[in-house]
């Protein structure tokens, strides 16, 4: 007994050994492709990463907006999404990647995950107004034209919970169903705080200006503004406006999508 003791105790560093191998040789050829849901699953199919190659590693794919599970109006930004994994933190239970836009995005960010939950360092991208279709209504309709820049501070998520802030910056706006061209200037600020999160809507420059507030939860989106066309283009306006919501009065319409327009 005390002989098979010995023996098994002299083995059992080469089995740990052995099976740490190839635990590591499974992770290391772990492909992309093991990536691409978790961002699907994160944003409920909004933002995805699709046609992915390499490995976890050292990878890359191409970034899909959509506006739902649906995808017959998803868009695709030009350029592709590329990451490299740090392996000495898969020890202790976290992964960090390093991930940027090849096309979009002029410094890398920096994703940082454990059980607990995830940061993403702050970071910018510049895209086309033309990939908001992929957001859906009104977006699609109007087919934006112009240069978006996205800022965004740490984002921080815990289970279904987000924290961080987004700015998102329209510059010179242009659509296809408008001969005013620039339209105008716009920003929007997203803040998540939790479950929910708010979203307000300011004009930088018009002749077309827009305005509003919305709300958004897990099962719940509204939004209400206001847009209405400086004095000069308010005749060249008037077919736009009329797209885009209700006539209130002098020359305004509302702006009301997603459940607050039950």
């Amino acid at each position: 007994m005390t002989r098979w003791l010995r023996r098994l105790g002299a083995a059992l560093p080469w089995v740990a050994a052995g099976g740490l191998a190839s635990v590591v040789t499974l992770v290391a050829l772990a492909p992309a492709a093991w990536v691409a849901p978790q961002f699907a699953r994160a944003t409920h199919g909004r933002v995805n990463l699709v046609d992915p190659d390499g490995s976890l590693w050292h990878g890359g794919a191409t970034l899909l907006l959509a506006p739902g599970a649906d995808r017959s109006a998803s868009t695709l930004l030009p350029g592709r999404v590329e990451w490299r994994t740090e392996f000495w933190p898969l020890l202790t239970g976290r992964v960090r990647m390093r991930m940027w836009q090849t096309d979009a995005m002029r410094n890398p960010i920096t994703l940082d995950a454990t059980w607990r939950g995830a940061v993403v360092s702050s970071g910018a991208m510049a895209v086309p107004a033309s990939l908001l279709a992929g957001l859906g209504t009104p977006f699609n309709t109007l087919d934006l034209q112009g240069d978006v820049r996205l800022r965004w501070s740490d984002w921080r998520l815990f289970g279904n919970d987000a924290f961080g802030r987004l700015n998102v910056t329209i510059d010179s706006m242009s659509s296809r169903v408008s001969r005013v061209k620039p339209l105008g200037s716009y920003e929007a600020v997203l803040f998540a705080q939790g479950a929910g999160a708010n979203l307000d809507l300011t004009t930088l420059k018009g002749p077309l200006f827009l305005d509003g507030h919305g709300e958004f939860g897990a099962a719940s989106a509204s939004f209400r503004g206001t847009a209405h066309a400086s004095p000069e283009q308010q005749a060249n306006l008037a077919g736009l406006l009329n797209l885009l919501g209700r006539p209130i009065g002098n020359g305004a319409v509302s702006l009301i999508y997603g459940d607050a327009a039950r």
